[in-house]
C-alpha cells in the first residue's frame, strides 16, 4: 500500500484503524439506556391509551343517548384532581432541578411531594368511583340505559389510576434510593418523564370523560 509521499507501513495502517471515528467529546446522539427505555415505554403506553380513548369516543358517538351523570360536585371533584396533578408536575420539575444541582434533601422532598399529589389524586378518584357505584353504575349496566358507559368509564379511568399508583410507588423508590446515594440525578429525570406522561394523559381524559358528560339540567 502506498501514498503520494511513499509507502505506508502495516503498523501505520493498524494505528489508523484504532483511531476513533468521533473525537469531539461525548457522542452527539448518545442516549442513556434508562432514558431510552423510558421513552420506548412511553411511546408504547401512548399507543395503548390512544386506543382506549378512541374506543371511548367511538362508543360515546355510537350511543344515541350517552349518559351525562356528572353534576356540579363531580365536576368540581375532577377539577380538583386536575389541579392536584398539575401541581405534582410542578413539584416533579423542582425535584429534577434540585437533583441536578446536587441538593439531595430538596430533591427527596419534592419527590415525596409529587408522590403525595398522586395519592391525593387516587383518593379523590376512588371517591368518585364509589359515588357512581352507589348510584348503581356497573361495567355493563347503569340507571341511564347505556350498558357500555360503565365499562368505558371504569376501563379508561381505572387504567389511568393504575398508572398513577405505579408512579407513586416508583417515585418513592427513587426518593429513598436518591437519598441513600444509590440513584443519580439521571434516575430522577427518568422518573419525571413517566410522571409528566401520566399527567399529560389526564389532560385528555378530563375533558373527554367529565366535561363532555356534565349534566346540563
Amino acid at each position: 500500500m502506498s501514498s503520494l509521499d511513499g509507502p505506508v507501513s502495516a503498523a501505520a495502517v493498524h494505528d489508523a484503524h484504532d483511531i476513533p471515528s468521533w473525537g469531539g467529546g461525548s457522542l452527539p446522539y448518545a442516549v442513556p439506556s434508562k432514558k431510552l427505555g423510558m421513552w420506548l415505554f412511553i411511546v408504547s403506553d401512548a399507543i395503548t391509551f390512544s386506543a382506549v380513548i378512541f374506543a371511548y369516543g367511538y362508543l360515546r358517538l355510537a350511543a344515541a343517548a350517552w349518559p351525562r351523570p356528572f353534576e356540579t360536585p363531580s365536576i368540581v371533584n375532577a377539577t380538583v384532581m386536575t389541579f392536584v396533578l398539575l401541581s405534582s408536575s410542578v413539584a416533579m420539575v423542582l425535584a429534577v432541578r434540585a437533583s441536578s444541582l446536587g441538593k439531595v434533601s430538596g430533591a427527596v422532598g419534592w419527590l415525596v411531594a409529587t408522590a403525595l399529589g398522586g395519592v391525593i389524586f387516587d383518593v379523590l378518584h376512588i371517591r368518585e368511583w364509589l359515588g357512581l357505584i352507589g348510584e348503581g353504575v356497573r361495567p355493563f349496566h347503569n340507571p341511564w340505559g347505556t350498558p357500555m358507559f360503565g365499562a368505558a368509564f371504569f376501563t379508561m379511568t381505572g387504567l389511568h389510576m393504575l398508572h398513577v399508583t405505579i408512579g407513586v410507588v416508583y417515585l418513592l423508590v427513587i426518593a429513598v434510593g436518591f437519598g441513600r446515594r444509590k440513584f443519580s440525578a439521571a434516575d430522577v429525570e427518568v422518573s419525571g418523564l413517566y410522571w409528566h406522561f401520566v399527567d399529560l394523559v389526564w389532560m385528555f381524559i378530563f375533558p373527554l370523560v367529565y366535561l363532555l358528560s356534565a349534566k346540563t339540567a
